[in-house]
């Protein structure tokens, strides 16, 4: 039996942690809003029998890549927020700093705090140059996310059929 580690992160008022079988309610009820959905990489809702694939494909990618995405939750009460972390496909150009909020967390600055905390915990542990985030031209919300956190877009792009603005994190020199 392999065995790996998903590390816990903590932020001022949140906590990143990996997927466990309780979330899936709350993670499907996020995903299968159309507000919620339609900036994502299907664009469209998903059915609780794929919401657990995708927290499987989550898990996965600590064993595989030793990043991966994490379950986001509020320090205060435990509620679960939404998902935020590495996203690495195989198709992918290279990592991806991917986050995504259930609709009542949005304009609270938490998207900004997760993120801001992934990249950081990325750029501490894998001597990568620089991580992506790949964000639909109309999603001005998660543009103001990434400039927040000083990503530049590099470029528009097509992946998977759709197009997205290839937004670039660099690492800051030490």
């Amino acid at each position: 039996m392999a065995t790996f580690e998903i590390p816990t992160v903590t932020t001022e008022r949140l906590r990143l942690r990996a997927f466990r079988p309780g979330d899936l309610d709350a993670y499907s009820a996020m995903q299968a809003n159309p507000d919620v959905m339609r900036h994502m990489v299907l664009g469209r809702t998903s059915t609780p029998a794929e919401v657990w694939r995708t927290m499987l494909m989550s898990l996965g990618s600590w064993a595989l890549r030793g990043y991966g995405m994490w379950a986001c939750e509020r320090i205060d009460g435990e509620v679960f927020v939404g998902s935020v972390g590495i996203f690495h496909p195989l198709d992918w150009p290279e990592p991806e700093i991917a986050y995504s909020l259930d609709r009542p967390f949005w304009g609270q600055g938490l998207a900004t705090e997760a993120t801001r905390a992934a990249r950081d915990w990325l750029f501490e542990r894998f001597s990568l140059s620089r991580a992506a985030s790949f964000i639909r031209p109309d999603n001005l919300a998660s543009k103001r996310v990434v400039e927040r956190l000083g990503a530049v877009c590099e470029r528009t792009f097509e992946l998977r059929g759709s197009a997205y603005e290839y937004w670039v994190h660099h690492r800051r020199p030490a």
